[in-house]
């Protein structure tokens, strides 16, 4: 990164750090995590580049902290974590909560390690599974994130076991979609979820279209889920 590039990163990281009252060692930690994915030739990202990472991943996962549900977690799971966003950033941010990055490609969960040790990131762990199979995580989240993991009746489905009664599932989303809201309407309701609320955000100047679409755990979910691994993307649920 060339001088300039690093000067306007220690900026824009400085800015993100005013606006979530975050901590110099929050902050370190967060640039800590910008070197591991520039360094990183086969991080699980396009976005590498520290300055356009830290719109594109840090101030677009560190946009739920605006959310009560989220401020007050003290368990999280981070559905298909990846490149570690959301829930690095939220790891990081919210220090009393332990966050689990629930992930099942090897190759991901090793660059998670090394951004967790790069970072000293105490309170996040790697669940390195299938969603479906974290039998550990069932009923056991005040709060489940997904970002960019798929369809949202399969996001439903997905997180639906693992949020405790009154949990929140905290779901990543651009444009809106209205044939896609109904059949995660259909989803919801056999999975025990309710909408709450749908909240357009700005995480960054130049974001467009971005929402966080918040569902609460209302009812137990059916014992049938989560179903075997693959089924719901195979055949999601909402017709």
């Amino acid at each position: 990164m060339t001088e300039g590039a690093d000067a306007d990163a220690s900026l824009a990281l400085a800015k993100l750090a005013n606006r979530w009252r975050l901590s110099q060692r929050q902050l370190d930690q967060l640039a800590n995590i910008l070197s591991v994915l520039e360094s990183s030739e086969r991080a699980p990202t396009t976005v590498r580049e520290p300055v356009e990472a830290i719109d594109t991943h840090l101030a677009d996962s560190l946009v739920a902290l605006d959310l009560d549900a989220v401020r007050a977690a003290q368990t999280v799971a981070d559905m298909g974590s990846g490149a570690g966003f959301p829930g690095l950033a939220l790891a990081v941010a919210l220090g009393e909560c332990r966050v689990s990055l629930i992930e099942s490609q090897d190759r991901k969960c090793a660059f998670l390690g090394r951004a967790i040790s790069r970072a000293v990131i105490d309170n996040a762990r790697i669940v390195c599974v299938r969603v479906e199979q974290w039998a550990e995580g069932t009923s056991a989240n005040d709060v489940v994130t997904a970002r960019a993991l798929g369809s949202q009746p399969v996001v439903l489905e997905y997180a639906a076991p693992l949020l405790r009664l009154g949990g929140t599932l905290v779901d990543w989303r651009g444009k809106r979609d209205e044939q896609e809201e109904r059949r995660a309407g259909v989803a919801a309701e056999e999975l025990g979820l309710r909408l709450v609320a749908i909240e357009r955000v700005q995480p960054f100047a130049a974001a467009r279209a971005r929402h966080l679409h918040l569902y609460e755990k209302v009812m137990d979910t059916p014992q049938r889920f989560p179903r075997r691994a693959g089924m719901a993307r195979k055949r999601p649920l909402g017709g």
